[in-house]
């Protein structure tokens, strides 16, 4: 493979990161006291000069976010049980006016899909006016685990954000949990046994140890109360995080992304039947 960013899985033990990736933590909290939820900056690590760090995935370090050799001790197995078809393939289908979206259903409960009084599927569907289109597109990119993707329904050109290559480690503040690790710009995703998984511009790795879609995260963490020692927990975080646009800019709907990964989708997506 060639050299840059890159996730391995190292069976049964922790991700192994390599290629200079940004290490980052965020807390995932609400506008207000209601939604649309926001990523607020809690800490940036000092990865500058590193080419690579090993992250655990078994939920268990001492160190956290980093891997302690703890996995060896309790006999963690991690086993990858994820389906590896395409997204497209995993996705269903649902259309509106002006846009339609794709849905893997692949849910960290993050929340970022309520808008509006709504949520993203609505939205979609119900899509005639700028300032829905525009919610509806934001409720669909600001999700972590890459479940949704928001499309121009006419030209099947995808809205997504251009994410450099980076990883959120995610802070569930309202839920008091610890979520996954949100990666970010295309970074390749090797499995243990060597397979490569479609790269994918968003995607959340589980960190807790508990997910049932190994190596991807199930919204397990919220029901197993993982805690990390986060000092998000005690309201220490900071602004905004600066490389997340919450909405499309004004007038910008018709221009492409320039982030794209694997071209575009179906032009007329359909919900499907049942």
């Amino acid at each position: 493979m060639a050299s840059g960013p890159r996730i391995t899985i190292i069976e049964g033990g922790p991700y192994k990161v390599e290629g200079h990736v940004p290490l980052s933590e965020d807390a995932i909290v609400s506008t207000h006291g209601r939604y649309p939820m926001q990523y607020r900056r809690v800490r940036d690590y000092a990865t500058e000069g590193r080419d690579g760090y090993l992250l655990c995935r078994c939920g268990r370090s001492k160190a956290m976010p980093f891997c302690d050799g703890t996995h060896a001790a309790i006999g963690f197995t991690g086993e990858e049980t994820a389906s590896r078809e395409p997204y497209a393939e995993r996705a269903e289908r649902y259309s509106g006016p002006r846009l339609a979206l794709l849905d893997d259903d692949r849910c960290a409960y993050a929340r970022f899909c309520h808008r509006l009084g709504s949520e993203v599927w609505t939205l979609t569907e119900r899509a005639a006016d700028e300032r829905t289109e525009r919610s509806a597109i934001a409720a669909a990119w600001e999700c972590p685990t890459g479940r949704l993707t928001s499309f121009d329904r006419l030209t099947g050109e995808p809205y997504e954000q251009g994410f450099e290559p980076g990883i959120v480690i995610l802070e569930d503040v309202e839920e008091r949990a610890s979520g996954p690790l949100f990666v970010r710009g295309g970074i390749p995703l090797i499995g243990a046994d060597g397979f490569e998984y479609e790269v994918r511009n968003r995607y959340a790795l589980c960190r807790c140890g508990h997910s049932r879609d190994v190596p991807f995260c199930d919204a397990y963490h919220i029901s197993y109360r993982f805690y990390d020692g986060s000092e998000s927990f005690e309201g220490l975080w900071g602004g905004e995080d600066p490389t997340i646009e919450a909405l499309p800019g004004e007038g910008e709907l018709v221009e492409p992304p320039h982030m794209r990964r694997g071209g575009s989708v179906a032009s007329d997506a359909k919900r499907p039947e049942g």
